[in-house]
């Protein structure tokens, strides 16, 4: 089944530079942005825009599907990935506090956030 633009948890959000990012919120449509799975638990109509019209600023139409959306193997690269990221949270987490644990407190708090 295509993504449900229709449905309250698909976000699309369109950069400044053209790309264009179509997501689940609930991270249950491991296609996307190709397909959600039928049928899918978290479904829900969206209620807040309803017969809302849009201008041009509508995301643009949504690529034509990639080989290895059938066969499983796009889901296995993204399984994939998502397993290295959070391999490397705990560390990424470590050293975020460890930084911050440095600074001190009055630092942290009213110091100057580097860009």
């Amino acid at each position: 089944m295509p993504m449900r633009e229709e449905c309250k948890n698909y976000e699309s959000r369109t950069y400044r530079n053209g790309e264009t990012v179509r997501k689940c919120n609930l991270d249950l449509a491991p296609d996307a942005p190709w397909r959600c799975p039928d049928p899918c638990k978290g479904y829900g109509p969206r209620l807040a825009d309803v017969n809302w019209a849009h201008g041009s600023l509508v995301a643009p139409p949504t690529p034509p599907e990639p080989p290895g959306i059938d066969d499983g193997s796009a889901a296995a690269v993204l399984d994939e990935a998502e397993e290295i990221i959070n391999s490397i949270g705990p560390d990424v987490l470590a050293q975020v506090q460890a930084d911050q644990a440095k600074q001190g407190f009055w630092k942290r708090m009213f110091g100057r956030k580097s860009t």
